[in-house]
């Protein structure tokens, strides 16, 4: 794995020896050490942004992150169940940059997040209710603790709590992870104003599983009572087998969480429980933070009294909200789910758990962070980042220590993808809006999960082509679409995800050079050294595959249960419904949108000896491709990135013209000698090129240093 601040095979005050990098978020890279005393192995967690802030920022960071060091190391001496803090520190990078570093216990296991996708994956009944309280019982202990003590959490979600053992065993044990991290990033955020990556802004929390007063302030100041919020949503998405609040943006999970008429409690969402145990529910997710559970102990102690479990410890006997008889009539105890299987489940595996963490994570799993897939550095945490979705990318073993090491970037590095919820400029006040008008009809279905690393697509209608009579013919003439929703990848498919197909044996490696029928000797000159396989290494392995034929394209994404994208597929992720003329909207071209052709794309084709057309003047920073994540700023409507530009991309179509009549799910004419390619690559002359209606066909033989690819799947 990249490492971008060059510690692995250093050593750390002297005593801890860097092996590898696990993980990286947008504050932190967490490398796995040993502990030269101890032989030990320890998770290092490596503060990396304070050149983002000012000198006098940088020590008041600095000074919070040791003071939530010790918070931490005071809550974890006082419980089993809180990741133990080992050391702090300062240490100075070879760029002579310094950045201040916590020493982490190295844990072995899965976070909860990853045991809900494996346990979802492999079909096991879900839980009942007093299966959950057996296993997240420490993890309430642990807030329990730390709300006595007036301190919350802010962020606690399945990706912070980690499982040791066999999740379904009674010798499983949980461990709260990255407590005062939420308020350390938030504090970053405003001193570096509202601290951005790629196309928004990251929140402090995570948002599916967010409390009305995080979305909002009207609505009240957080505090424990906002973890208990979170607590009881994780129990509820355990009982009913899929997410609690509904929503892929900022906005809509915002009305989710504080819908008036409509809780998120496990009735809610079809899961058949006792009176007792639903008030319980009720009242811990209260819209307003007064009317709630004050503290983790209170509900969870009510949350046992109502399934007949003894109180917990300094509770006393207080009867639960209600003593009706149960919703089934048996008044003794609450059912996991309705319809779920009676029989006895099995344990899973390490391997079963690293399979869904790579192959399942969905983008409706929660992390605060942007989606990051695989196990190559990425820009949703921070940085450009390519994906894996399981095409031959083998998932992190003891994964749990990068969530455990990602506090202050809240990377939710956890092997499984987070709903990474990405905040753009003008979001939060759109959503003030909407709670504002919270109506009393009922929440749709929470939609399907979509493989980390991919963006879910809501589908719908829209007009695909051009009815513009200054555009090509073969654009022409608009007509409308119905599209089923899907699932498309964020990102180009990078050298790296394809070169470890082709390792593994499951992908024809790609092309070290050009080929296409008639193809000239100057030609093979010029492009066969832009084949990104010769240097696969280039920039972290971040650069798009090319120099791949429409069938090697087609197999590496079936390889990951995926498949290519339709040609209504792409445009639609391109532009959407509204008819933008680009991605990002109706503004001509820049270098900050995208990789196409400027000064240094002139400057190549000198070299080269090739005459290029430059779109704009100015220097985009890439001579030929770049890496996948680098124009942010130009992503679609829905978060898509390099849409147009950086390389062509293969679609599943055959090329026909266009016709007039209105489609529904349209794949292309079943037989075709030419396919079709869509986005225009970093040697883009015109925006005509670049426009999410240009559609251009090729020989499916065709291996070009300017086509690539990206995969979608069916939702």
């Amino acid at each position: 794995m990249h490492d971008p601040l060059e510690l692995i095979g250093t050593t750390i005050a002297d005593k801890y020896a860097v092996e590898s990098v696990v993980g990286e978020g947008g504050f932190a890279i967490v490398y796995r050490a040993t502990h030269l005393i101890w032989k030990r192995p320890v998770a290092i967690k490596v503060f990396k942004s304070l050149s983002e802030f000012k000198e006098g920022d940088r020590e008041k960071l600095l000074q919070e992150f040791i003071q939530e060091g010790a918070l931490l190391a005071d809550l974890s001496e006082r419980s089993a169940s809180i990741v133990q803090a080992r050391d702090i520190g300062t240490l100075s990078l070879k760029k002579g940059e310094w950045v201040p570093y916590m020493v982490l216990e190295w844990l072995e296991g899965s976070t909860l997040e990853g045991v809900i996708l494996a346990e979802r994956e492999s079909g096991i009944a879900l839980r009942t209710v007093e299966e959950c309280v057996r296993l997240l019982e420490p993890a309430a202990q642990a807030l329990a603790l730390a709300h006595g003590k007036g301190i919350a959490h802010r962020d606690v979600k399945p990706a912070n709590l980690f499982v040791i053992g066999d999740p379904r065993s009674d010798q499983a044990t949980v461990k709260l992870l990255d407590f005062g991290i939420a308020k350390v990033v938030s504090d970053a955020q405003r001193m570096a104003g509202a601290f951005s990556k790629t196309s928004g802004v990251v929140t402090s929390f995570t948002p599916a599983y967010g409390a009305p007063e995080q979305f909002s302030r009207t609505f009240g100041a957080t505090g424990p009572w906002t973890d208990v919020f979170a607590l009881s949503l994780i129990v509820t998405e355990m009982l009913a087998g899929r997410d609690v609040l509904d929503g892929l943006d900022f906005g809509p999970l915002a009305v989710s969480a504080s819908h008036p008429d409509l809780r998120p409690t496990p009735r809610t969402l079809g899961v058949a429980v006792t009176d007792d145990v639903e008030n319980v529910f009720l009242k811990a997710v209260a819209v307003k933070p007064a009317n709630r559970y004050q503290a983790a102990g209170e509900f969870w102690n009510d949350l046992r009294l109502a399934i007949n479990l003894e109180p917990m410890r300094g509770f006393g006997t207080r009867a639960p909200q209600s003593s009706s008889a149960s919703a089934t009539g048996s008044g003794t105890s609450s059912l996991g789910a309705v319809g779920a299987a009676k029989s006895t489940p099995r344990a899973i595996t390490n391997a079963e758990i690293g399979h869904a963490q790579t192959q399942l994570a969905p983008s409706t799993r929660r992390g605060s962070e942007l989606e990051t897939r695989g196990s190559v550095p990425s820009t949703t945490s921070t940085n450009p980042h390519p994906q894996t979705s399981g095409k031959g990318v083998i998932a992190f073993i003891a994964i749990g220590a990068v969530v455990v090491a990602s506090g202050v970037a809240i990377a939710a590095f956890s092997g499984a993808n987070s709903r990474g919820i990405s905040v753009a400029a003008g979001t939060r006040a759109s959503a003030a809006a909407a709670l504002a008008a919270v109506s009393s009809a009922p929440v749709p279905p929470s939609p399907a999960a979509c493989p980390e690393g991919m963006i879910a697509i809501p589908g719908g209608k829209f007009y695909m082509g051009s009815d513009d009579k200054s555009d090509l013919e073969f654009e022409r003439p608009a007509h409308q679409v119905t599209i089923a929703p899907y699932c498309i990848d964020r990102y180009e498919v990078t050298t790296t995800l394809y070169k470890a197909c082709s390792d593994h044996g499951d992908c024809l490696r790609a092309s070290a050079v050009n080929e296409w029928e008639g193809i000239k000797p100057a030609e093979r000159t010029a492009f066969d050294p832009l084949c990104n396989i010769r240097d696969p290494e280039k920039n972290g392995g971040k650069h798009p595959i090319n120099c791949v034929d429409w069938e090697q394209a087609k197999h590496f994404c079936e390889v990951g249960g995926a498949r290519l994208p339709t040609e209504a597929e792409w445009e639609f992720a391109a532009r959407g419904p509204d008819g933008r003329k680009y991605p990002w909207g109706d503004a001509e071209p820049t270098a900050g949108l995208l990789n196409a052709c400027g000064a240094e794309c002139v400057a190549w084709g000198l070299k080269a000896k090739m005459d290029v057309v430059p779109m704009y003047k100015v220097d985009d920073g890439w001579a030929a491709t770049a890496p996948v994540g680098s124009f942010p700023k130009g992503a679609s409507r829905y978060g898509v990135e390099d849409v147009v530009g950086n390389v062509w991309e293969w679609v599943g179509d055959n090329f026909e013209a266009y016709k007039k009549e209105p489609q529904v799910n349209p794949t292309g004419p079943v037989a075709g000698d030419q396919k079709v390619i869509r986005g225009g690559a970093w040697n883009a002359s015109y925006p005509s090129w670049v426009r999410p209606t240009f559609r251009y066909r090729d020989a499916p033989k065709k291996r070009s240093h300017g086509i690539g690819f990206r995969c979608a799947k069916g939702l």
